[in-house]
């Protein structure tokens, strides 16, 4: 017997069933709505104006929350009376002359004051990744900066409404792995990194990181990054085994803050994407990878279930970036990050279009439909699989939670007692719980879509 009755599966991934249910496009939207943003990066010659992409975002997209890399008055025009929350970025080259008080004073009065009725700025990030340039004068002048910044908000009766922070990258720590070991660069941890903590918990406001699993991961730990099934991670110091390179990063940031003291800041993800194109021979650069990261991103920074290090929370994030972006210099990559072309083509479909009257499903995935309006497709075992990579996937999807009951001895799935079957089923329920997306039959090339019922008898898929 394959699984007996008494069989308990390996549980690779702590996660409950709540956030595999994602039964339809418009429940899906709704779970998003309010913790997804976008970074609004400029650096291209054929962009919209502001005022066409503050209306394209509000009027046919669930987001609103934007990150702009300056404080553009146009922009933060475009933006008055959207509702559209709005954070703004001081350059890092403009940091030593923050920690002149009247500097940031008057700062202040012209980038923000005329706009803060009208637009909704929420926060302020005083440079970016700072701590990774080794500038010492920007390094140095940070906090105080940040001080100086929040005495001028004060001092105009904004401090409650906007809150001044600054992002950082993964470069920031000295060990992430395994993630309970996570420790600040030494010398970084106490001058400066000690401090600004004291100050965000002082303004009750986010530590604010960078983390990208592309760039951290290989050939061999693609599926770790893209949260597909894999043998995950294991934490020797917590017994916990990581099921995607996300939540790794996240609680490494976590262990690092809290060796410093501090439990009780929240950790806002600034910035965190994948590339639709790259150069030959890049490893899981393309747009089907680019949406399978985002999509699977914004279901698990918002699903309320956390991390291991930090459960049952969801996790403010932005997705960068909101366009390609021509003029960036580099590798093809960093110029295909969009999550739409100028035009406001998506590059691909991750589910932030306002449904019109038509689900958002790319076309190569649409179900086909029966009679009662039900989407009928299913997700097999593709002819040529091996029973070890079937074996593989039936522990995955039986070990995350889904009900398995009906494969198990005296269930109506239990016959043919085959391992094809057994996985047949398994891989179906979790095609079916996520959404149906192609990717997520893909099971490294062992799945295959129909739209042929597999049902039998009292077995129903």
């Amino acid at each position: 017997m394959f699984i007996p009755s008494n069989f308990k599966f390996t549980r690779l991934i702590q996660l409950p069933l709540l956030v595999l249910i994602l039964s339809t496009n418009l429940s899906f939207i709704a779970g998003l709505e309010g913790s997804i943003g976008v970074n609004y990066g400029t650096v291209a010659d054929n962009l919209p104006p502001p005022s066409k992409v503050a209306r394209f975002l509000l009027d046919s997209t669930i987001i609103n929350r934007v990150r702009f890399f300056d404080a553009n008055s146009t922009m933060l025009s475009a933006f008055a009376g959207t509702g559209i929350e709005t954070t703004v970025t001081i350059p890092n080259d403009q940091i030593p002359n923050l920690t002149n008080l009247s500097f940031a004073q008057e700062w202040v009065k012209i980038n923000v004051v005329p706009h803060a009725r009208s637009t909704k700025i929420i926060r302020i990030l005083v440079g970016n990744e700072v701590l990774s340039t080794g500038n010492k004068l920007f390094i140095s002048n940070l906090v105080p900066s940040m001080q100086n910044l929040h005495t001028a908000l004060v001092g105009e009766n904004l401090d409650r409404q906007i809150k001044i922070s600054t992002p950082h990258s993964l470069g920031i720590l000295s060990t992430s792995s395994p993630p309970s070991t996570g420790k600040f660069r030494q010398g970084y941890d106490t001058y400066i990194l000690k401090p600004l903590l004291s100050f965000l918990k002082a303004t009750n406001s986010p530590f604010m990181i960078n983390p990208y699993p592309f760039f951290g991961c290989s050939e061999e730990t693609l599926d770790y990054a893209l949260f597909r099934p894999n043998l995950g991670v294991f934490d020797q110091n917590t017994n916990i085994t990581y099921a995607n390179m996300l939540d790794a990063q996240l609680d490494a940031v976590f262990s690092a803050i809290k060796r410093l003291g501090f439990i009780n800041i929240d950790i806002v993800i600034a910035e965190t994407g994948w590339p639709s194109r790259g150069d030959t021979g890049q490893t899981g650069v393309d747009a089907k990878s680019a949406s399978e990261y985002n999509m699977k991103l914004m279901r698990h920074v918002s699903s309320g279930i956390g991390t291991p290090l930090m459960p049952n929370r969801t996790f403010e994030t932005y997705i960068f970036g909101l366009f390609n972006e021509d003029l960036k210099p580099g590798p093809t990559f960093e110029r295909n990050f969009g999550l739409f072309e100028p035009d406001f083509t998506p590059v691909y479909n991750i589910g932030i279009l306002k449904p019109m009257g038509k689900a958002n499903i790319p076309p190569d995935t649409r179900p086909v439909q029966g009679s009662n309006g039900k989407n009928l497709n299913w997700c097999l075992t593709k002819i040529g699989a091996k029973d070890e990579e079937l074996q593989r996937n039936l522990d995955y999807v039986c070990g995350l939670g889904l009900n398995c009951r009906p494969i198990q001895e005296g269930g109506p799935c239990f016959y043919p007692n085959t391992v094809r079957a057994h996985a047949a089923y398994a891989m179906n329920k979790y095609y079916q719980a996520m959404g149906r997306n192609e990717f997520d039959c893909d099971f490294k090339q062992t799945g295959s879509i129909t739209n042929m019922d597999p049902s039998y008898g009292d077995c129903k898929y």
